[in-house]
């Protein structure tokens, strides 16, 4: 029974595996074939690398990458600090009402980011910085998610070298420095694969707030790309869609075992 059951979970795996990665494989294909082709799923068809001539000269995809990647790097940078400083104050600094403010920034991980847009949108009005690559990454570096992934690795540093750096005389800065952010590497390492991954590919929140090719990221270029008005080239638009998930995709490939020791020595299940 135990083999047969195995046998079972092994090939329930491998079916939604294969659900899962349907579509990908399917945008692959077609981008590499014209569209009567892709859809008739023609396997003696030649393959083509029209469409991504097609694709790349249809929009500024340049200046979208670049976006993009500023983006991610201005909201993994504002996370990273923020996250530091708040799950070191969590976990090894008294204060009244440590408690109970750490419980309402848990509650933050039950609202959704949709319900918070209008609000979002009004503060980034106020502050002047509509379609700006900072007014899309500033809702997201205060994040729940990275203020409890860090408040656990902090507590789980051994106190004893706390105590050390304090008798040193360092402060609590330098302690902070010193000692807490070099023994939580991994769990920043698996912390920046969660914050990339999930803003990269972020679309509703930057459709708002951006207005010109200038701030597009690259998610809201491919979904005005492929609007109707602009014409329905399935072939065109696989190979567009390629084009913006291959970094992350090159990235899982060359870094997978990296991503997954990171993983688990942080302790995200």
């Amino acid at each position: 029974m135990r083999g047969l059951t195995r046998t079972a979970d092994t090939l329930g795996a491998m079916v939604l595996a294969l659900i899962w990665v349907a579509p990908l494989l399917f945008a692959f294909w077609a981008a590499f074939h014209s569209s009567s082709d892709a859809v008739n799923f023609n396997v003696t068809a030649p393959w083509t690398l029209d469409n991504f001539r097609t694709a790349w000269a249809g929009a500024p995809w340049l200046r979208y990458f670049m976006n993009t990647f500023i983006l991610v790097t201005v909201i993994l940078i504002g996370q990273f600090v923020l996250t530091t400083l708040a799950g070191f104050a969590f976990a090894q600094v008294q204060f009244p009402g440590k408690d109970v403010v750490f419980v309402l920034v848990l509650m933050q991980l039950f609202i959704l980011p949709e319900v918070l847009i209008v609000e979002n949108y009004a503060m980034v009005s106020r502050l002047g910085l509509f379609d700006t690559i900072l007014g899309v990454g500033m809702p997201y570096m205060a994040s729940a998610f990275g203020i409890f992934l860090m408040r656990q690795a902090f507590k789980g540093v051994p106190i004893e070298l706390h105590e050390a750096a304090r008798i040193e005389g360092c402060s609590w800065f330098g302690i902070l420095w010193r000692v807490y952010v070099p023994l939580a590497r991994p769990t920043y390492l698996a912390y920046a694969l969660v914050s990339v991954s999930t803003h990269w590919n972020n679309f509703l929140w930057p459709l708002i707030v951006t207005n010109s090719p200038d701030t597009r990221p690259l998610t809201v270029g491919l979904s005005i790309f492929g609007a109707p008005e602009n014409g329905v080239n399935i072939s065109v638009i696989s190979a567009a869609t390629m084009m913006s998930v291959a970094p992350l995709l090159i990235a899982f490939l060359l870094f997978q075992r990296q991503f997954v020791q990171a993983f688990l020595r942080a302790g995200i299940k």
